[in-house]
């Protein structure tokens, strides 16, 4: 026999984008747009753009696409908008339709897109993940420039490295991890938000402050009042802070890729992917993370990880905000009689490779590892989010 021989390869990969929090990012003569075009000059060879819009921002916003027009020009005059840039359906609708990732990959192959080409993603957290999605898979990565409008895209969904899709019923099952070129976060667009979408991304940031920052989480809750009367540099507080606990996270936790088990900021998603699935995407991921991390706090409740006052402060700033933590679905039974929501935590255990981990507060401020839940205690977290109900709607 002979001897066998192994080659250990360690490829390194380092990683830099920039992430800017800024005002009016399409005037005219914008520093952090034309710094961007800068960078991603090939040499002498003008820089080819696409760009994808929101259709939902593209209405609220009447002269965004002619702005981005304008600025690219007062940028870069040698750029080339190969396209005028085109509108795609927002929210799930957008994840849930291969025919329209098709589509858009036709149109960056039709251009004949370079790997030095930028690709701009102008919209909330499933446009970002769409069009990233399609970028990433065109000479296996096009430069993605994401704009997110949202406040879930500007403190979370925008700013790491995941792309993907939603299929077969699942939450992005579909994917690629490929980070950005560049994310730039415009304030002036969560002014025009709908009260969904202006509360939906403060979920995340509970989310992240209770595993990570108990100043933070106790800042929320006082400012939850803030949040709910549209307050914007309150707002402004938020997307900053939760935005850097993110990154740092990113950037320090040693598995941006996601190759170990343990993913502290998937906190509450479980039942959140779940029911987002349960509701056929009526609930929108920001809700939905509200109730996930509702259900997940009266479980580390019971197991004695927080304290019953740390979780009945944040079921409370989170209704005070203006979620509403019992949504019907999480009382619907599969035909043995066990609850649906239960189904989340096998396919999120299938996600994980087999075994299922979860994290869950322990203070607030930190996280801790969960392998096993026992479906009496999600029952019994599921019985208290019923009895803040609306009057007239029961558990079962």
């Amino acid at each position: 026999m002979k001897h066998e021989q192994t080659i250990e390869q360690r490829i390194p990969a380092a990683f830099s984008y920039p992430v800017v929090f800024s005002r009016k990012i399409f005037s005219p003569g914008h520093p952090a747009l034309a710094a961007l075009l800068h960078r991603a000059r090939d040499g002498d060879e003008p820089c080819r753009v696409l760009c994808f819009v929101d259709e939902a921002v593209a209405r609220s916003h009447a002269d965004l696409l002619s702005d981005f027009r304008a600025a690219l020009q007062a940028a870069d005059p040698t750029a080339q908008l190969l396209h005028d840039p085109r509108p795609v359906p927002g929210g799930e609708a957008i994840k849930n339709d291969y025919r329209l990732i098709m589509e858009m990959l036709d149109t960056l192959l039709e251009h004949r897109l370079c790997r030095h080409s930028l690709v701009f993603a102008i919209g909330g957290g499933a446009v970002l993940d769409a069009v990233g999605f399609a970028a990433a898979l065109v000479h296996r990565g096009v430069r993605l420039v994401r704009v997110p409008t949202t406040v879930l895209a500007q403190c979370d969904a925008g700013l790491g490295v995941k792309n993907g899709m939603n299929l077969h019923g699942g939450k992005n099952v579909v994917g690629t991890f490929a980070p950005p070129y560049a994310v730039l976060n415009d304030a002036d667009f969560l002014d025009t938000l709908p009260m969904e979408h202006w509360i939906g991304g403060v979920s995340e940031a509970f989310k992240v402050a209770l595993i990570k920052d108990a100043r933070f989480f106790e800042s929320l809750c006082a400012e939850a009042p803030l949040v709910a009367g549209r307050d914007a540099p309150a707002m402004a507080r938020i997307v900053r802070r939760c935005a850097e606990l993110h990154l740092e996270h990113l950037c320090a936790g040693g598995d941006p890729f996601e190759l170990g088990e343990a993913r502290p900021l998937d906190f509450g998603h479980w039942s959140a992917h779940k029911l987002e699935a349960l509701s056929n995407y009526r609930i929108g991921h920001g809700a939905a993370v509200a109730t996930g991390i509702a259900i997940d706090t009266c479980i580390a409740a019971e197991l004695g990880w927080v304290s019953e006052p740390v979780r009945d402060a944040l079921l409370a700033a989170l209704e005070t905000i203006g979620f509403r933590l019992w949504h019907e679905e999480l009382g619907w039974t599969q035909g043995d009689g066990t609850l649906s929501i239960l189904r989340g935590l096998e396919e999120f255990r299938e996600h994980l490779g087999g075994r299922l981990t979860l994290i869950l507060p322990e203070g607030p401020g930190q996280g801790r590892v969960l392998h096993e839940v026992a479906p009496a205690s999600v029952e019994r977290a599921v019985r208290r989010l019923a009895t803040r109900a609306p009057a007239g709607k029961e558990f079962g």
